[in-house]
């Protein structure tokens, strides 16, 4: 068969196909595309996200220690207990690290950046897959197409973080439990229960996804009858024996099978401080933008028309109302906790548009357009404090490091651990907690006489000029940069 004959089967295949189905193919493209110039804005990745990375190399070289003994570098744990502190890093939910060391392990180091953009964007698809299960093609192309936009998803959709591949095992999750117990497509009955488990080793906070699926059959079956279907306990049961290796980590390491979950939640108290209850709403535009005005006036029109009425409205309402009632309670809160609600958001929106009639092509243009613009103010934003000199300075600095003519057999004292150590490849120490010019001295004398020893400071993350005054006169400068505010500065120690 020629290129001629291929070309010719493509058109046909592609002129056979229904516009709806064209236009899933286009925004997917264009979903893909945006997150991938994304990826460019910054000249470095950031604490968590070096973590995974970090963790993902580690993983490529022994698979079987999911721990930081021994291991030349560090997350900091602000915990002096003996099991849930270091060096367990349980905390850390598994499933990103071991897909990642799936690449270390092959060499294509390359592809790394898009793993996140690349399951951001099948997870478009899955919103457009689960619209149209629950409801219709049209609803399920609109719901994608407000999903792709929606800044919060976008914009975190290029971190290597763990937040957008639970939203794409939750949609999984969902589209066979919906198969599954409304369909009677009793394949997906048991892949909810593995699909569920993948989204709990995505992480921990899918524990507050599933008591949504026991809301739903109590209200749909106003009684227990569903604990009767024998594929409910076999999906039960595959979700029990995904965990098993999981399990058994939390035996080794904690001495508990739940040690990883347990450690998950503790160090949840660690770190960020305490927001209020209303964060969320404070920062709804930055997070939803117009979609949120959309899903508001959508549920207005659900309850007026009594629409949540339908297992598919209310489906979607417990999802949303349950897990943003849990984040709200949390005591510290970020913008990207939220997003596992996105998609059914975007489905309830997308539901309703379909209902406006006449006016929907301009009302759905109109949302686009603003959806587009915030986009684009988000991603200006984001570039401009990613070009801030204390950025740019902390980079050249982790540049420098990285060098050849720095020796491989290197240790670095820094306050940025991870990012440090994945930068550089250099092993790196933390600073001393409360500064001291002795215990400085002292970190370097222990048993590292054997070692180049660098101190690197960057008001990136140090902002007290007595430690910089200390450095300077008492240690070798080798390295300096001054870019508008910011300051970085490597020294040696001899």
């Amino acid at each position: 068969m020629d290129i001629s004959q291929i070309v010719k089967k493509i058109k046909l295949y592609w002129f056979g196909m229904e516009k709806t189905d064209q236009l899933i193919i286009f925004v997917l493209i264009f979903s893909f595309l945006i997150r991938i110039a994304f990826l460019f804005y910054s000249p470095l990745r950031g604490w968590d996200e070096t973590v995974y990375l970090n963790l993902g190399r580690d993983l490529s070289r022994n698979p079987f220690s999911y721990s930081l003994l021994n291991s030349p570098w560090n997350d900091f744990i602000p915990s002096t207990d003996i099991i849930y502190g270091w060096p367990n890093i349980g905390f850390r939910a598994p499933l990103l690290p071991y897909i990642l060391s799936i690449f270390y392990a092959l060499n294509l180091n390359f592809l790394i950046p898009i793993i996140v953009p690349f399951f951001a964007t099948l997870s478009v698809f899955l919103v457009y897959i689960f619209g149209k299960k629950l409801f219709d093609k049209k609803i399920g192309l609109y719901s994608a197409i407000l999903f792709s936009l929606a800044p919060i998803q976008v914009f975190y959709s290029e971190k290597i973080w763990t937040d957008p591949l639970i939203v794409f095992f939750i949609l999984l999750t969902f589209i066979s439990f919906w198969e599954g117990y409304e369909k009677e497509n009793k394949k997906h009955k048991i892949l909810f229960g593995l699909f569920l488990a993948l989204s709990l080793l995505a992480r921990y906070t899918t524990l507050w996804i599933a008591p949504v699926f026991l809301f739903y059959f109590l209200i749909r079956d106003k009684s227990l009858r569903f604990l009767k279907d024998k594929y409910l306990w076999q999906a039960i049961g595959i979700f029990f024996l995904t965990l098993i290796p999981w399990f058994i980590y939390g035996f080794v390491y904690y001495g508990n099978p739940l040690g990883g979950f347990i450690h998950g939640f503790q160090a949840a108290n660690y770190w960020g401080g305490a927001q209020s209850w209303s964060f969320f709403f404070e920062n709804s535009w930055k997070i939803f933008s117009i979609a949120g005005i959309l899903f508001l006036t959508s549920l207005f029109y659900i309850f007026f028309k009594k629409e949540f009425l339908k297992r598919e409205i209310y489906l979607l309402l417990i999802w949303i109302i349950f897990f943003s009632s849990i984040v709200m309670a949390m005591p510290h809160k970020e913008e990207r906790f939220i997003l596992p609600i996105i998609p059914a958001v975007c489905l309830i929106s997308g539901f309703f548009i379909s209902r406006l009639e006449k006016y929907k092509n301009i009302i759905f243009g109109l949302a686009c357009i603003i959806l587009a613009v915030s986009l684009w103010s988000s991603f200006k934003i984001a570039y401009e404090n990613s070009q801030a000199g204390a950025n740019l300075c902390f980079s050249d600095g982790n540049e420098f490091l990285a060098n050849d003519s720095i020796s491989e057999n290197s240790l670095v004292v820094t306050n940025q651990l991870p990012i440090v150590h994945y930068y550089t490849q250099k092993e790196v120490r933390l600073y001393p907690a409360s500064w001291n010019l002795k215990a400085l001295e002292n970190i370097s004398d222990s048993d590292q006489r054997n070692k180049k020893i660098y101190f690197f400071y960057s008001n990136y993350d140090m902002k007290d000029v007595a430690i910089k005054k200390d450095l300077d006169d008492n240690f070798k400068k080798v390295f300096e940069c001054s870019k508008g505010e910011g300051y970085s500065a490597i020294y040696e120690y001899e």
